[in-house]
């Protein structure tokens, strides 16, 4: 599976930018704030149809201007695929595959499995609890369909509910009977979306583990600890127990929005006592996991996008990546790098088709 061009319009700084990619290894080059980056989540956006960046469609869109679109050109299984995304303001956005648009972008998702390591992924660690489940749901989401499904109807039966509790609260009156339907709801599928995020961290322990070892040569022990209460066997209870609490603070006190998972060195937490190394191999190691779980799933490498590890991570990570890169570990690769003499000396040297984009301002220099 490879990208083999995109072509970008009003997408950010980029008013019009087309692209033909090497089936190995890209390398976008420029100074911050050039354009690079946003190359790499159009790429983001083709397969998983939003921005690793902005939460709001509307913000991908060039300045003054009403619209984005992006087209990429894939070969998928040795077929051609077409993937269009638009978006204009006001409206709702579009996906396309092979000229046909889709009843639900969620329709998507999977289809073009992705790994993104960027310059911010050490927040997984050091923010709340809202960013890792994030990361563990988009992760189940690119191999799961009914998960995603259930996971977007979860939220909604959510915002009813508060919503719910709001209008208890403001209006002194209670439909018990409604809000028991919305328990029903959230509780059943709290077990259902519990049981498989569990299940994936099975799965995706010892890669873990190995993958640590590789990229720090360091000999401690890591692991994810999932941490929820949808798992206890008296959960429906626990949940109807909150009741009163959750009438009071007007808000849902139980379910997997409530969930995290605790990120482990040994048996503690790498938040509180890992250095800034072991904390970066650890990231790395997380996406080189999530890497192998969707190449064993789809029985394909997934795109792998690099933004400004050159800048991130010492020189014994940037080699251990290298060597994997040398060894065909991967599949088609984008990276970004601020420095062009950096990046030509480091990548020249492999044993690949190396493509090089020089971006300055929004425009690929030709």
């Amino acid at each position: 599976m490879h990208l083999e061009s995109i072509d970008l319009i009003q997408f950010k700084n980029h008013l019009k930018t087309t692209l033909k990619f090497s089936s190995e290894l890209n390398c976008i080059m420029g100074l911050n704030g050039s354009g690079k980056t946003n190359i790499l989540d159009s790429i983001h956006y083709l397969s998983l149809t939003k921005s690793a960046v902005q939460s709001s469609d509307s913000l991908n869109i060039s300045h003054g201007q009403d619209f984005f679109a992006i087209k990429g050109n894939f070969q998928i299984e040795e077929k051609p695929l077409e993937v269009r995304c638009t978006f204009e303001s006001g409206k709702k956005k579009l996906i396309y595959q092979n000229g046909k648009a889709l009843d639900k972008t969620s329709e998507h998702v999977g289809m073009i499995p992705l790994v993104l390591i960027a310059p911010d992924d050490t927040e997984l660690i050091k923010s709340g609890s809202e960013g890792r489940r994030k990361f563990f749901d988009g992760l189940i989401s690119q191999l799961d369909h009914p998960y995603l499904d259930q996971l977007i109807r979860y939220h909604h039966f959510l915002k009813q509910r508060n919503a719910l509790l709001k209008q208890f609260a403001e209006t002194g009156r209670r439909d018990l009977t409604l809000l028991s339907s919305y328990d029903q709801e959230l509780i059943r599928l709290s077990m259902i979306l519990a049981k498989r995020r569990a299940e994936l961290l099975q799965q995706m322990a010892l890669m873990l583990q190995d993958h640590y070892s590789e990229i720090s040569s360091g000999q401690e022990v890591v692991s994810v600890n999932y941490e929820t209460e949808a798992l206890r066997p008296d959960f429906p209870a626990y949940f109807q127990s909150l009741r009163q609490k959750d009438l009071a603070t007007k808000n849902s006190n139980a379910g997997i929005h409530k969930d995290d998972y605790d990120f482990l060195i040994g048996e503690h937490s790498i938040r509180k006592i890992g250095s800034q190394g072991q904390q970066k191999s650890f990231i790395i190691a997380l996406k080189l996991a999530q890497f192998q779980i969707f190449e064993e799933a789809k029985g394909e490498k997934p795109l792998l996008l690099l933004d400004d590890i050159f800048d991130k991570l010492d020189d014994e990570r940037i080699a251990k990546l290298m060597e994997l890169i040398s060894k065909r570990t991967f599949g088609q690769i984008f990276l970004t790098d601020a420095r062009p003499e950096r990046s030509k000396g480091i990548l020249g040297k492999l044993d690949a088709e190396v493509f090089f984009f020089e971006v300055e301002r929004g425009e690929v220099k030709k």
